[in-house]
């Protein structure tokens, strides 16, 4: 559903800031216990915020965030940011430029984290054999990598106790977020129900199911394992 708004308005976006180029930015911190995924995304939200306000931040003319969190061999939880930046082709052109190593400190700083983190910098640009320049097949592919999913539906499924608890971790916690020149750009708040729909892999479906039931006097969705289904087999 994101990915569709984006490739939908992406011929306007290029076309109103042609002269931009684009960085992927992947901010990453340690894997926490699930249970205690709810503070760690909000203080990661917290450092988002200050991050925006340092000045190697101010070149950039906008950008789009979302949150994602994978789930570790353990049963921990890795929460990352991915964003999409946009930047003027100044950035490129003596101290403008910041290096790997300074957005590592940068975040390390922002999150007051006592260990240098996994920080992930790179320019969107275009592939050999593609046109010169033109950045709409590049952004697609960023914007595919940045808008994908929260959380993977594989990681759902593989263990329905620790989806249940991610579920209440992140409840009314939102995982998507843009500002500056592209604040607003993906209009958020604007989900239908079949629009928060998640596929993995090549968008087939092979029937499996985790089964839940809401429960009145809780007042939640519990574990329904009599709902589960099987995947169909050929």
């Amino acid at each position: 559903m994101w990915q569709a708004r984006f490739f939908q308005a992406l011929p306007g976006l290029v076309e109103a800031h042609r002269e931009a180029r684009w960085l992927f930015l992947t901010l990453t911190v340690r894997n926490c216990p699930v249970e205690a995924l709810r503070p760690v995304l909000k203080d990661m939200n917290a450092a988002w915020g200050r991050l925006v306000k340092r000045p190697e931040f101010r070149q950039v003319q906008g950008w789009i965030r979302t949150t994602e969190v994978t789930r570790g061999r353990d049963g921990s939880a890795h929460p990352h940011f991915h964003a999409l930046l946009m930047v003027p082709p100044s950035y490129f052109r003596g101290q403008s430029y910041v290096k790997q190593a300074r957005w590592v400190e940068l975040w390390r700083d922002t999150a007051r984290l006592n260990y240098a983190p996994s920080v992930d910098v790179r320019t969107v640009k275009a592939r050999p054999g593609e046109v010169d320049g033109d950045v709409s097949q590049a952004l697609r592919r960023a914007a595919a990598e940045t808008l994908k999913y929260a959380v993977k539906p594989s990681d759902m499924t593989a263990d329905p106790a620790w989806f249940l608890e991610l579920t209440r971790q992140v409840h009314k916690l939102r995982f998507i977020a843009t500002g500056g020149l592209l604040k607003g750009f993906l209009r958020d708040g604007q989900e239908s129900d079949e629009d928060l729909a998640l596929t993995d892999g090549d968008g087939q479906d092979d029937g499996s199911r985790v089964g839940f039931n809401w429960r009145p006097a809780d007042r939640r969705y519990r574990r329904y394992r009599q709902a589960d289904a099987e995947p169909k087999t050929e």
